[in-house]
């Protein structure tokens, strides 16, 4: 197998219209708004939905710039191989958040927490559900001594298609 296509769901709408300045997690774009326009012929998948706090979406990280297996992060001056890092320019540029979810109408998706760019493809969402998706005796491996940057860094674009 050689090639896969996706076919985008909708579009996610954000007001980071550039790479550089959006945070680089969702905690750290706390309380950021956006939608999701769901193309008018999934609407009907979003039965149910309604009752979940927050959602996982997967996207196509559209410009991203292309990858290089080894990237220095954000949160780190040294060098990390790309798998180590969850850096936007990658062999297969998919994204993925965790946001709130605070309502629904019609094929509209109101959405918080925000750290994705305007206009980006949107491949899937799925409920986020706590019982499933946390985990004991987690290790962060080199981000243990960086995570607490997470709230003062931001893109700076050097990820991003100029």
């Amino acid at each position: 197998m050689d090639k896969i296509t996706y076919k985008p769901i909708g579009k996610i709408n954000t007001p980071f219209k550039r790479g550089k300045g959006t945070p680089i997690q969702p905690p750290a774009g706390k309380g950021i708004e956006g939608k999701i326009k769901l193309y008018p012929e999934y609407q009907k998948g979003l039965k149910d939905l309604d009752g979940f706090s927050h959602i996982i979406l997967l996207y196509h990280m559209h410009k991203a710039k292309k990858y290089k297996l080894l990237a220095k992060p954000y949160m780190d001056n040294k060098t990390k191989g790309i798998f180590a890092i969850r850096a936007p320019s990658r062999p297969n540029p998919i994204g993925f958040s965790i946001v709130k979810l605070t309502k629904i109408k019609n094929n509209i998706l109101y959405i918080q927490d925000l750290d994705i760019l305007d206009e980006t493809p949107l491949l899937d969402i799925k409920p986020w559900v706590g019982e499933f998706d946390d985990r004991e005796n987690i290790k962060t491996g080199w981000l243990e001594d960086n995570v607490h940057k997470l709230h003062k860094t931001s893109a700076d674009g050097r990820f991003e298609k100029k």
